[in-house]
């Protein structure tokens, strides 16, 4: 122990400003807490029923520290760190769901589209129990994930719940699979429909080339867009920005904001719109997570989309990668977005302007049905910063949709965009509404 804290003390001689730190210290300062955990550490190193090594006791100790931060904040070991920074295997490939963390369960933010996942019939908000028969209660999400992929053509048993359902047991295959960002087509005959199932670094030049291809086949009819942002679970921030820039003509998109009051970073949109002020209506649901929020968001506060749908997921977190040389890494939250007039999407999530549940579809307690604000250790939003001019997006009270409600709804990612979709059929109907009003405003 003695050998332990004078290396600790002797690290931290060697940080700028430690000396004045500690001559400033005072009981129950975080040099007092290293001696406990130094006391803690060797009492279990010599006293534990198994030999444990000193690498695996700081391993887990690293880990213990950032698991009681957030859902999204890990330790990552060298070899994990390792096998991040090395191209990924050809034959080897993971079911296509997107997780979370907290109280101990593993849980479904979305599947993505094409994956096993999604043909499986895995939904948002299903909680896994076991991964090939092992216990899921105590993974981490990175090795969740790493447990989840497997070389191509080999099977991989999950046990899981739809929302208060029975407990089900399902063997899934390993199959490669492409997620297409971007699919458009028709809709009743003049509006352009556009799903957009997760953001990467083609999802840019793939919304522009719908969007054209879309008004190559509408022609002078096209009355306006749909944009489906069901289980869209996220994925790269700036591809995200873009998709959102694609429809803002000016004004902020995305404000993000550290831990410093001095940290706040507005995102700005660049001129041009890729619909030419087209209306647009963006579908959202319990799915809609992170980077898919990050856009619902900064469309609904520029008044560009009608949000219609239930309330989104609700998680904004930003994760930096910091690497610890020779001991690998540690992937915190370091910062969070916010919408371009301030509204909190951390733990919260987004509401819609017109409420509408997928009614064809099994409908499910608001109470049992998980988002970020549920999970042990989610970050709160106590600190707004102050909005800017532009208020949220009003909306009429007898507008074409159904009212408000109490529920929220289990939509499968295959049942999107099908002959059954309620959602998507309220959301032609407002398409239609806004161009009879917009035609009699012109007459």
């Amino acid at each position: 122990m003695i050998k332990l804290a004078a290396a600790i003390f002797f690290s931290l001689a060697l940080v700028p400003g430690a000396a004045s730190a500690q001559a400033k210290s005072s009981k129950g300062s975080g040099y007092e807490q290293l001696n406990l955990f130094g006391e803690a550490f060797e009492r279990i190193r010599q006293d534990a029923v198994e030999p444990v090594t000193e690498a695996k006791l700081i391993g887990a100790a690293i880990a213990g520290m950032l698991s009681g931060l957030d859902a999204r904040s890990a330790y990552i070991s060298e070899a994990a760190f390792r096998a991040l920074q090395t191209p990924a295997n050809d034959n080897a490939t993971t079911l296509g769901l997107v997780l979370t963390i907290g109280n101990g369960q593993l849980q479904v933010i979305s599947p993505q589209d094409g994956s096993p996942a999604a043909q499986a019939g895995i939904r948002p908000g299903d909680v896994i129990f076991t991964i090939d028969k092992e216990p899921a209660y105590d993974m981490t999400l990175g090795e969740a994930e790493q447990k989840l992929r497997g070389p191509i053509g080999s099977e991989i048993q999950l046990t899981l719940r739809h929302g208060t359902e029975k407990p089900i047991d399902l063997t899934l295959r390993r199959e490669a699979y492409k997620l297409q960002t971007v699919v458009g087509r028709v809709e009743a005959g003049n509006i352009g429909y556009l799903r957009i199932a997760g953001f990467d670094g083609a999802t840019q030049a793939a919304l522009a080339a719908a969007v054209q291809d879309l008004r190559q086949k509408i022609g002078s009819k096209l009355i306006g867009l749909i944009l489906d942002l069901r289980n869209n679970p996220g994925g790269a921030f700036d591809a995200a920005v873009a998709v959102a820039d694609a429809f803002i003509d000016k004004g902020d998109i995305v404000v993000v904001k550290g831990r410093k009051p001095t940290s706040v970073k507005r995102i700005s949109a660049t001129p041009g719109d890729l619909a030419d002020g087209l209306p647009l209506v963006a579908l959202v649901n319990g799915g809609t997570a992170r980077e898919a929020e990050l856009v619902a968001g900064a469309l609904q506060d520029d008044r560009r989309a009608v949000l219609l749908g239930t309330q989104t997921f609700g998680e904004s977190s930003i994760e930096s990668v910091i690497r610890l040389p020779g001991n690998g890494a540690i992937r915190l939250t370091t910062a969070r977005f916010m919408t371009p007039t301030g509204r909190q999407i951390q733990g919260k999530g987004l509401e819609p302007d017109l409420a509408a549940l997928p009614v064809k579809l099994e409908k499910l307690a608001q109470g049992e049905r998980r988002r970020e604000a549920d999970l042990r250790g989610a970050l709160k939003n106590s600190d707004p910063i102050a909005p800017s001019s532009k208020p949220p997006a009003d909306i009429a009270p007898d507008a074409t949709a159904t009212p408000d409600v109490s529920e929220a709804a289990s939509v499968a990612t295959s049942d999107i965009g099908s002959a059954g979709d309620e959602q998507l059929s309220q959301a032609v109907d407002v398409l239609h509404g806004l161009a009879l009003v917009s035609s009699r405003a012109i007459q």
